[in-house]
């Protein structure tokens, strides 16, 4: 049995398992965010890991932190192979807008302290392994992991995100011009806002009232412009009409590691407008517009190259590089063969 820890559960989670699930028998198991639940969730977690032990063959994490701690520590003491999938937040220290496990001690140590003693490190990009962070000014360049664990000595192989693309695919339907789509959870909280980019896209929207903007994944975000439309958590059905009705997807974040939204949103045709952070201009490729800085100026320049003639084929490219580049069955692959499962 493997067991599988999350601090929560997302559709990311939910692919991983249904990758797993048919050659293995994975447990999910989902710890907390809350830092005052933080105490009880170590206890619980501790005896579910202990009554689980005669059965498990491995642990398997997804992020580093506080929840990976005891699952790498069973490894250890055990003599069990203990993964962990770098997700973004764990490899970041951003103490400038709010983000990244190395900002806070007791966080950091149990994230430095989970990626040196288990026994692999699958990062979903190459950014997260190391890199020169250069898109906010106020930033630190040094990030990465092995920027912020130099004396990490554990294997890292990097494994992209993959989509299903036989779901996530371009209907043909009619787009209306200049409408743009971003999706993310959290952003109620104006450090997740600033994070995920949105605060650039409320300067674009107040310059442009004639373009609608649809931001959706919590229902509690507030937005000062009358054209920015805000929609909370979505199904996947939900999501595949909507992408399918907007010309561009907007993913302006600050940090990233690999953003799940950003490859569904250009399998389904979306041209893609993103910034130079995590693995979003490896995403992108040639198929969309990359902004290398923080700058709403920039972001503008880009409108200067978009005719309809150009965004189509775009949208033709954007769909076909997630169907070649990233699909599902090529991070299946990839992850069984990680895990020994094949």
């Amino acid at each position: 049995m493997i067991i599988y820890t999350f601090p929560v559960r997302t559709a990311f989670i939910d692919r991983d398992l249904e990758m797993i699930s048919p050659v293995a028998d994975i447990r999910p198991l989902e710890f907390t965010q809350s830092p005052i639940q933080l105490p009880f969730y170590f206890i619980f977690q501790f005896f579910q890991l202990l009554w689980f032990l005669p059965k498990t063959s491995q642990y398997l994490c997804f992020f580093g932190g506080y929840h990976s701690v005891l699952p790498v520590l069973f490894g250890r003491v055990f003599g069990k192979k203990c993964t962990i999938q770098a997700g973004g937040t764990d490899c970041i220290n951003m103490p400038e807008i709010g983000y990244g496990n190395f900002r806070k001690k007791w966080l950091r140590k149990a994230t430095v302290y989970s990626f040196k003693n288990c026994s692999l490190i699958l990062p979903v990009a190459e950014a997260l392994v190391k890199q020169e962070y250069s898109f906010d000014p106020r930033i630190n360049s040094k990030q990465g992991l092995l920027n912020l664990i130099p004396d990490l000595k554990t294997p890292i192989q990097v494994i992209p995100n993959g989509f299903d693309t036989g779901f996530w695919k371009d209907l043909g339907e009619k787009r209306r011009a200049f409408s743009f789509i971003s999706v993310a959870t959290g952003t109620s909280n104006s450090t997740r806002a600033v994070v995920k980019g949105y605060d650039l896209i409320e300067k674009l929207a107040e310059n442009h009232p004639e373009w609608t903007f649809t931001l959706a994944g919590d229902s509690n975000y507030l937005s000062p412009n009358s054209n920015v439309k805000v929609l909370g958590r979505l199904k996947s059905t939900e999501l595949l009409k909507l992408y399918n009705s907007h010309q561009f997807y907007l993913q302006l974040s600050t940090s990233e590691g690999f953003p799940n939204a950003l490859g569904e949103a250009m399998a389904c045709g979306c041209v893609p407008i993103g910034s130079a952070v995590g693995a979003i201009p490896e995403i992108i490729g040639n198929t969309g517009f990359i902004l290398l800085r923080k700058d709403l100026s920039g972001l503008e320049v880009i409108f200067k190259f978009i005719d309809p003639v150009r965004t189509l084929k775009l949208s033709e490219k954007a769909s076909l590089r997630i169907s070649k580049e990233f699909n599902f069955g090529l991070r299946k692959e990839k992850l069984l063969k990680a895990l020994s499962l094949t």
